[in-house]
């Protein structure tokens, strides 16, 4: 996937199809006083991670619009044709500015349409064509702010929305799991890696995603897995099949039989929160892996510096976040579409030490148990 194709052309083109959609008779119809929806649909075309951090924002479609049929949008493919059909009464665009989700949540032919607006901010322009205009907050965490979206719609005043923040915005339910499945994925597991065995299992993602900048470097995750495996422990190395030769470049400055490359092992979201349930730590980079872990009992570390906790960090009561917060830090932002100005020397994260996160891991461990992956 060619992100910065993507950013070029939703600043170019965005803008002017937002321009003239935004000229179109019904564009800037208000609507203030709309009945209560009876379809809703929520545009979330981000990583995969935002969809935990949406829950909340979910749990509350549902607490204020019991009755509302629900739909939700993380793919594009004949879309519209598909959600004009479905006569929606409000779309809930979830994107940071993003011309294109704003140019889908007018197509949707939804009469209410709730999404980011720029107010009085310089740039970002999206059209004048989203009636429920709600405004950023760069300061509240993100599932904070969809949750906002939420009460915009039927939210009146500008900006739409004035309300305490509470702390339910961020409370997240746990993952159900069946468990028939965690056997099965226990007994796989075991089967494939023996070495684990009486051992707990410390999963690490060393990948950066879509965004490589934010990766800690590899020599650091080395250097942690080696105080780990000193400790008795196992290390998986966890990541998509695109992340093989990265989990390999680690596995070979170790050489240890119990650091295993788990790279493409799961194949779903669900396998891999079946693998969080049976392991006894995950050390990640900022990304999904962190939030998926937010559902299970798995402690998790994360390590954060081009965006940062305070917006993006997990809402699991049993993650911690390592942070240096540089005078350049965080950035990748909404303002600049994730496009870091940064020349790939990320002090950020180079300057967390891989001495701190190894005591924290142990302080983990050392508070978990000693029970084995057998033994979960």
């Amino acid at each position: 996937m060619n992100v910065e194709f993507q950013r070029r052309v939703d600043r170019i083109l965005g803008v002017l199809l937002c321009r003239l959609l935004s000229l179109w008779p019904s564009a800037r119809r208000r609507n203030d006083d709309p009945p209560p929806p009876r379809r809703i649909l929520v545009i979330l075309l981000s990583e995969m991670g935002s969809l935990v951090l949406a829950q909340p924002m979910f749990d509350r479609i549902r607490e204020r619009y019991p009755k509302a049929s629900l739909y939700a949008m993380a793919d594009t493919l004949s879309a519209v044709r598909r959600l004009r059909r479905l006569r929606l009464e409000a779309v809930i665009d979830c994107e940071l500015f993003s011309r294109f989700s704003a140019l889908l949540s007018f197509l949707s032919g939804a009469a209410v349409r709730v999404g980011f607006h720029r107010h009085k901010q310089e740039g970002l322009y999206r059209g004048d064509f989203i009636n429920r205009p709600v405004l950023y907050n760069p300061y509240q965490h993100i599932a904070r702010q969809f949750v906002t979206l939420v009460e915009a719609i039927e939210g009146s005043g500008i900006p739409r929305v004035k309300r305490a923040a509470d702390p339910a915005d961020l409370d997240l339910r746990a993952v159900q799991i069946d468990d028939a499945d965690l056997a099965r994925m226990r007994e796989r597991f075991l089967r494939d890696y023996p070495a684990a065995r009486e051992k707990r299992l410390v999963l690490l993602y060393v990948g950066g995603g879509l965004l490589p900048i934010r990766a800690w470097p590899c020599q650091s995750f080395i250097e942690l897995a080696k105080g780990i495996l000193s400790d008795g422990h196992a290390v998986g190395i966890v990541g998509l099949a695109a992340d093989r030769e990265l989990a390999q470049t680690i596995q070979s400055g170790i050489d240890s039989e119990r650091c295993f490359d788990l790279t493409g092992y799961t194949k779903t979201v669900r396998e891999l929160v079946h693998l969080f349930h049976y392991a006894h730590l995950l050390i990640t980079n900022d990304g999904g892996p962190g939030h998926f872990a937010s559902v299970t009992p798995i402690p998790s570390i994360l390590l954060f510096g081009p965006e940062t906790p305070a917006l993006y960090g997990s809402l699991s009561p049993r993650a911690v976040h390592f942070y240096v917060g540089l005078s350049c830090s965080p950035c990748l932002t909404a303002y600049n579409h994730r496009n870091s100005p940064c020349d790939g020397d990320n002090q950020c994260l180079k300057q967390i030490r891989w001495e701190d996160v190894l005591d924290k891991a142990r302080e983990l461990l050392g508070t978990s148990g000693s029970r084995s992956l057998e033994g979960r």
